[in-house]
């Protein structure tokens, strides 16, 4: 019979020989258990139709974040710097410092609309849009930023 201090010792050895993979699958698992839906508020879908012409007027691109800052003097813009595929860099203006540190959105692979007209804030031009989702949660806003894989390159379009 084995003491209870063995039979840790045990267990933790043959989670420490386990391959990573299994471990790293526990993670994303825990992780998706913590998520709580049922106090979550999503406004109702649109009842109006979008011919499919004007949808695809629309031009959606994976874009990837070059550099990413607070706007000066504004508590809830973010000046990203993106790249689009274009070898041009694009600069997008966003409202969501509220949601996001800038620091952790640099490198991320996000979605980006890339045709809509350019709009001054702050002194600046923002050229797009970055696409998030929100919801509410026990009457707060809640947002996410939509990150993509990082396998998907800058530039990829969107339908």
């Amino acid at each position: 019979m084995k003491s209870m201090g063995a039979a840790k010792n045990e267990a933790n050895n043959a989670a420490q020989s386990a391959p990573a993979e299994k471990t790293v699958e526990k993670a994303i698992a825990e992780v998706k258990e913590t998520y709580d839906f049922s106090n979550v508020e999503v406004e109702p879908l649109f009842k109006d139709m979008v011919d499919f012409e004007t949808f695809s007027k629309s031009d959606f691109r994976a874009v990837k974040v070059k550099e990413c800052e607070a706007v000066p003097k504004s508590k809830k813009l973010l000046k990203f710097v993106l790249d689009d595929g274009s070898g041009v860099d694009r600069v997008i203006l966003s409202g969501i410092h509220d949601y996001y540190e800038p620091e952790f959105l640099v490198g991320k692979t996000l979605l980006a609309i890339t045709n809509l007209p350019p709009r001054k804030m702050m002194g600046i031009d923002s050229c797009g849009m970055i696409i998030s989702a929100t919801h509410l949660v026990e009457g707060r806003e809640g947002l996410n930023v939509l990150i993509l894989d990082d396998k998907i390159p800058a530039g990829a379009k969107l339908y």
